[in-house]
This record gives C-alpha cells, sequence and structure tokens, in this order.
C-alpha cells in the first residue's frame, strides 16, 4: 500500500485511540473539579492550585515524554508500542482519581495530588506518541487531515461513552453513595479505555521514514524553538484548550446550582439522568454536535483553508458563548441552542489543530533535515495539559473570588454570578488571543504544497 493511503479500518482504529484518551479526558475535565468540590469534600482554592500545579509540572513531562518517544526503536516502530505498554496503567490511573479513601483534609489533599501526578504520567505516556503516530502514518497532508476529522469523531465518541457513564452510572451503581458510585463507574469506563487502546495498537502501522538523526537532544530542542510555526501553534492549542475547559469545567455547577432542572419542556428527557439529568443531556448535545463537524471539516477546510477556518470557528463559538451570560435559569431552550452553536465551532479547533501540527513536522524536516515527530506532536498534549490546568485554576479562582462554597445547602446570588460568568463571558474573552496568533502563522497552502513536493522528492531519492 502506498504510504500516503490509509484504509477506512486503520482510521477508524486510530480514531478508537483517541475515544480512548478521552473517555478519561472527558470524565476529568467537567466532573473531576465537582467531584472534588461537593463529594471528596476539598475547598475551592485547593482544587484550584492542585490543577495548576499537577499541569503546568506535566506539560514539561510532554516535551520529554515527545522525545523518549522519537527514540523508541522496536519491530513495531517508535510511537505504536506506547500504546500497548500503557493501555492498563492509564486504566488504572482513571480509577484512582475518583476512588475517595476516607482521610482528614491533608490526607485527602496529599491523595488527590498523588493520583493526579500517576494520571497525568499514564496520559502523557499513552497520548504524546498516539499524537505522534499520525504524523507518521501518512505523509500526505490533505490525508492527514481527513485522518485528524476520523481522530476527533473517535474522541467525541469517547466523550460520550464517559458523560452517559457518570450522569447514568454514579446513581445506579453508588445507590446514593456517589463516592462508589464514581469508583465503580470508573472500573467500567477503565476497561473500555485500556482495551480501545490496544485495539489502535493493532490496527495502525508506521510508514513515514523518518530522517535519520544523532542522538544529540540539544539540536531537536533547538529545531523546535526555531521553529516558528510550532510555536505559534503551541500558543494557539494553549489558548482553544483553556477555552473549551473552562466551559466544560462550568457545565456541572451551571446545571447542578443555575439552571431550574425542573418544570421545563426537556424535563422528560432528561430524566434518565435523575438530578443530573439535563446536565447530561447538555453534554451529550455538545458532544453529538462535536461529531458532526468532524464530518465538515475536510470540506470546510478546503473551501477556506486551515488558518481561516481556525479563525472563523473561535469568532462564532466565542459569540454565541458570551452570549449565554444573558440567558434566565428557565431559558432552557436558549441555552441548549447557544451551547450547540458554540460547540459547533469549538470542535473543529482540535481537528485543524493537530492537522497543522503536522505541516510543523513537515516544515521542520524540510527547514532543518531533521524530523523529531514526537517532540513536535507533544505540543498537542503540552497544550491540554497545560492550558487544563490554567483553565481549572480560572473556574476555581473566579468561583473563589464569588465565595463559592461546594458543600452549602442554598447557592447564593454571589455564587451563581461566578457560575454563570464562568460558562459565558471568561472563556469567550481568552480565546479570542487565538486569533491574534493566527493571524502570524506562516504555513500557507501554497507553502504547504511547495514542502509536500520538496520532501517528497527527498525521500525517494533518499
Amino acid at each position: 500500500m502506498s504510504e500516503n493511503k490509509l484504509t477506512i479500518k486503520e482510521k477508524i482504529g486510530y480514531a478508537l485511540g483517541d475515544t480512548a484518551a478521552n473517555i478519561a479526558w472527558r470524565t476529568i475535565g467537567p466532573f473531576l473539579p465537582i467531584f472534588y468540590t461537593d463529594v471528596f469534600g476539598l475547598g475551592t482554592a485547593a482544587v484550584a492550585t492542585l490543577l495548576l500545579v499537577i499541569r503546568l509540572g506535566d506539560g514539561i513531562t510532554d516535551l520529554i515524554m515527545g522525545n523518549i518517544a522519537d527514540r523508541t526503536k522496536t519491530k513495531w516502530g517508535k510511537f505504536r508500542p506506547w500504546l500497548l505498554w500503557t493501555a492498563l496503567p492509564f486504566g488504572v490511573a482513571l480509577v484512582l482519581q475518583f476512588t475517595t479513601p476516607n482521610l482528614g483534609l491533608s490526607g485527602k489533599i496529599f491523595w488527590a495530588y498523588a493520583t493526579s501526578i500517576f494520571y497525568t504520567l499514564a496520559y502523557t505516556a499513552n497520548n504524546v506518541p498516539y499524537s505522534a503516530l499520525m504524523g507518521v502514518m501518512t505523509s500526505k497532508v490533505k490525508e492527514r487531515t481527513v485522518l485528524s476529522s476520523y481522530r476527533f469523531f473517535g474522541a467525541y465518541l469517547g466523550g460520550v461513552i464517559a458523560t452517559f457513564g457518570v450522569i447514568i452510572l454514579v446513581d445506579h451503581l453508588g445507590n446514593g453513595n456517589k463516592n462508589l458510585g464514581y469508583q465503580y463507574t470508573m472500573y467500567i469506563l477503565a476497561f473500555i479505555l485500556a482495551s480501545f487502546s490496544l485495539v489502535t495498537f493493532y490496527t495502525t502501522r508506521e510508514r513515514v521514514k523518518v530522517v535519520k538523526k544523532s542522538e544529540d537532544v540539544t539540536k531537536d530542542y533547538k529545531d523546535l524553538i526555531n521553529n516558528k510555526p510550532w510555536l505559534i501553534l503551541l500558543f494557539i492549542g494553549f489558548v482553544f484548550v483553556t477555552y473549551n475547559i473552562i466551559k466544560q469545567s462550568s457545565i456541572m455547577y451551571y446545571f447542578t446550582h443555575y439552571v431550574n432542572n425542573e418544570d421545563n419542556v426537556f424535563g422528560g428527557l432528561a430524566a434518565w439522568g435523575g438530578k443530573n439529568g439535563l446536565a447530561g443531556l447538555y453534554l451529550l448535545s455538545l458532544l453529538i454536535i462535536s461529531m458532526i463537524s468532524t464530518v465538515f471539516a475536510p470540506t470546510l477546510t478546503k473551501m477556506f483553508g486551515k488558518v481561516r477556518l481556525f479563525i472563523i470557528s473561535i469568532l462564532f463559538s466565542a459569540a454565541a458563548s458570551a452570549a449565554m451570560y444573558w440567558l434566565s435559569p428557565n431559558d432552557i431552550t436558549s441555552i441548549f441552542r447557544l451551547g450547540i452553536i458554540s460547540e459547533f465551532g469549538a470542535g473543529l479547533m482540535p481537528i485543524l489543530f493537530f492537522a497543522m501540527l503536522g505541516d510543523a513536522a513537515d516544515y521542520s524536516e524540510y527547514k532543518n533535515g531533521r524530523r523529531a515527530t514526537g517532540l513536535i506532536f507533544s505540543a498537542g498534549t503540552f497544550a491540554m495539559k497545560f492550558g487544563g490546568g490554567v483553565a481549572g485554576a480560572i473556574t476555581l479562582a473566579v468561583l473563589n473570588f464569588y465565595n463559592y462554597d461546594g458543600q452549602a445547602a442554598v447557592k447564593t446570588l454571589e455564587m451563581l454570578e461566578g457560575i454563570k460568568l464562568n460558562m459565558s463571558i471568561v472563556p469567550a474573552l481568552f480565546v479570542l488571543l487565538g486569533v491574534a496568533a493566527l493571524l502570524l502563522y506562516p504555513l500557507t497552502p501554497h507553502k504547504m504544497k511547495e514542502i509536500e513536493v520538496a520532501l517528497k522528492e527527498k525521500r525517494a531519492n533518499e
């Protein structure tokens, strides 16, 4: 088979790797903050600090993992074996994040830090090589964009599985005990996660032959800091991940404490999820529209180009998100409508981002004659971890500023104001920073075509 053309089976197999990762990611993002504050009993300030510290430190390990993956040598390739090796530890790490031993406050904080470190290391060892795998499955720029669409369809499918799991299973498996409900639910999600990671390992192949390189790690980092497209993408990734995580982290607070869950047109549809049914229905609506956006991504990219489409997506999504601030708790239809509109734009962002990382890897090989694919793609998980940490810290800092008390029986108007801002204005203002960065991005469609032709000739000669 040509190294440029991938089968449907391989595209689906690759996509399931991000289904696995997003079972974890979409569980941690929307549910971990409210689990820590409302179930485990930690304060907002403590949780904000934890998320920021863990994610900042973990972002550095992504770059290290990228270099390790680049230098991995096995009969399966550089990146695929990590999906095999990390499947079980990744699943165990997810379970431990939602396990609640009976400890005092100091013990709980220690447990939260320890399990969070283990989880982020397992996620890094799994997802950095997984992301880089896309860069060596095919050398064709357009084929990578299609593969990225498959990948994020799988990613959003993982979100659907996670949302169903948490919203439906926690209450049923725990019989009213949320501590046990979360833990038993994670057993099921972890099993699915590990299984899908193994499917990706067995169904994918590494085809692009990487240029032989020295073992001098410093040259890789020197190439990286001189790679202007990569530096811009690193910032853009940080911005859109922070935007998405602030929104995701706010959903459970918003629907649990601000939205009127009873006597509305969605009441019957949401009943399957119990008290949190409406929040679950909202999360699923966003994930479904995100999955739909992956279908349109290749066509829209062809029409507008990656950079222009990225800018349109940001402005489109931010405007709809900001408008939610003025909705009342009973405006359920408008809440769903604006959320879905916003999420269609947000759903395109990671597809474009990871396809553009492949372009940055091509640019590095074109410019320097060296290709550190794993290191370059580590920008993806670095942005996710760093952005996720900052987003979690911002979300909880805003709640702390408005004196949020997770275990208070009645939430004050002041607390509700902080929840509203996190769901609307705060993320919308933040994401607009990405537009300025995208205007500086140098890899135009014409430039990428030039690079693709030059690398094809170079590889043929070698």
